[in-house]
């Protein structure tokens, strides 16, 4: 389970400074929903989630947790409709978990009703569910999508049972298929989720479930590195000497070839660990967060950011269902970045994508170190000279760290 940060302790009430209310644009803003059900926890997720029997009674249910969303987004909207322009629309919905389709379609379409109620929604919204392909069909995709979700982003992880095996994930490998196809028949963008470098995983492994994946003709493809968390069922298991950690120089081959194997079926890189086959198939919602754009998380353990202010709420569905009840905020703790932090923030973040990061945006020192970048085969030396951007090459996507480290003058 992760361990919150350190921070104060925030407001009860929720309130926000004016200078970051200040700061928030009308249209530019984002809203992340956490369902933190799961069946079965994997042992490699250290993500803020709960199974029914860890709950205990009383609790928070999956029966009356959309009523408890529902009250925090009241909170949401009085605190951010004091920003100069009132409340923000909402360009992108993400609910995410855990296995947000765990609940009834009509308790995620009501969820999106109280954003939209209390927000609006701008015409186009991007509105995404997380989805565990064992627990959707046609119907329940019909829902959604009548409901105004846009995009589902279904968790397939690896076509290779052994695979799944190992990262205990429990979903049939061919409802993935079945999932994809009721997603587009109800008219929704379809995203698939993969994980490379899992103990045991070949080379050859990784390249079945890249070719599964693309038979399947997603608009959208993430491919994330395994990384072994502390807390987890997986990192007890390599503490003891169970299974192996990732290796740097596997996960590097197999992060080459899901680029070349990408590209040759039609799909760009647009953010190190994404790719989409058009411009408009990308995921808006995370963009928003590589852009530093402001969002506000609502449910147990979600994160917030708004104007150089991030804050988290309680982990435990129990005390978040009784804060939001009693009417106080269920944020637990915050920290107001200062000027250097967001700077940081925001070099570490818009460098992953791929339409680069502004030189203009950069200090003297990470100007100075572009040239070292581009000789070195980190960044893009067209794109630096005449677009005045630093984009990634691919080696320099194998070596964001690196790159971000030289950037910041580490």
């Amino acid at each position: 389970m992760p361990q919150m940060p350190d921070g104060e302790p925030a407001p009860s009430d929720g309130a926000l400074p004016a200078d970051a209310l200040a700061s928030v644009p009308g249209s530019a803003f984002a809203m992340y929903l956490h369902v933190p059900f799961c069946v079965t926890r994997c042992g490699y997720c250290d993500f803020n989630t709960y199974t029914l029997t860890e709950l205990g009674v009383p609790g928070a249910s999956l029966d009356t947790y959309a009523g408890a969303v529902e009250r925090e987004l009241d909170l949401a909207a009085r605190e951010m409709g004091k920003a100069p322009g009132g409340v923000p629309t909402v360009q992108t919905v993400f609910v995410g978990g855990g296995t947000p389709t765990m609940l009834a379609a009509t308790d995620l379409v009501r969820m999106l009703d109280a954003a939209r109620e209390r927000f609006g929604l701008v015409d186009d919204a991007e509105v995404t569910t997380e989805a565990n392909p064992d627990s959707v069909d046609e119907t329940y995709l019909r829902v959604l999508a009548e409901g105004g979700f846009t995009r589902v982003s279904v968790g397939m992880q690896s076509s290779v049972p052994h695979v799944l095996a190992t990262l205990e994930r429990t979903h049939d490998p061919a409802n993935v298929e079945r999932a994809v196809r009721a997603a587009k028949a109800a008219g929704l963008q379809v995203s698939l989720d993969l994980i490379y470098g899992a103990p045991g995983e070949s080379l050859d492994d990784w390249r079945a479930s890249l070719e599964a994946a693309i038979a399947l003709d997603p608009d959208h493809i993430s491919a994330y590195a395994l990384v072994v968390e502390e807390g987890t069922k997986m990192g007890a298991q390599v503490h003891r000497g169970e299974l192996p950690l990732p290796d740097d120089d596997d996960e590097a081959d197999k992060y080459e070839l899901a680029d070349e194997l990408l590209q040759a079926a039609g799909y760009r890189w647009y953010e190190v660990s994404n790719w989409a086959k058009e411009p408009r198939f990308q995921c808006r919602h995370n963009l928003a967060y590589w852009r530093d754009e402001p969002w506000w998380g609502a449910g147990p353990g979600a994160h917030s950011h708004v104007g150089g202010v991030r804050w988290w709420n309680v982990k435990h569905p129990r005390a978040y269902a009784q804060r939001v009840s009693e009417g106080t905020s269920p944020a637990l703790a915050r920290e107001i970045l200062d000027e250097r932090q967001r700077y940081e923030e925001k070099v570490l973040l818009r460098v992953r994508l791929a339409e680069g990061l502004p030189l203009d945006l950069l200090d003297d020192a990470g100007r100075r170190a572009v040239a070292g970048l581009v000789a070195d085969g980190l960044l893009e030396g067209t794109s630096a000279v005449r677009d005045r951007r630093a984009v990634l090459t691919l080696r320099g996507r194998l070596l964001t760290d690196t790159v971000v480290r030289r950037l910041l003058d580490y």
